[in-house]
């Protein structure tokens, strides 16, 4: 299961809908949870892993990444 996630056009609240991968983020009709609206749109979203080696700010600081010293950004 993949989680979507999508912005009301009518009320502009945010929400979330889970769907398996192989069926994709369109396709079957969706409503708002909020106000019931079918004009939805899907937002573009990414996650990121956490707990693992070299990801995030500690990563960053330690000479790993862009603006660790990596890049040159940060001289």
């Amino acid at each position: 299961m993949a989680t979507y996630e999508y912005l009301c056009l009518s009320c502009e609240r945010p929400f979330e809908e889970r769907r398996p991968m192989s069926s994709g983020p369109v396709g079957v009709a969706l409503a708002c949870p909020s106000c019931g609206s079918d004009r939805v749109r899907r937002r573009f979203s990414f996650s990121t892993a956490t707990g693992n080696a070299g990801v995030g700010p500690a990563a960053d600081s330690a000479g790993g990444g862009c603006c660790g010293g990596a890049c040159g950004c940060g001289n």
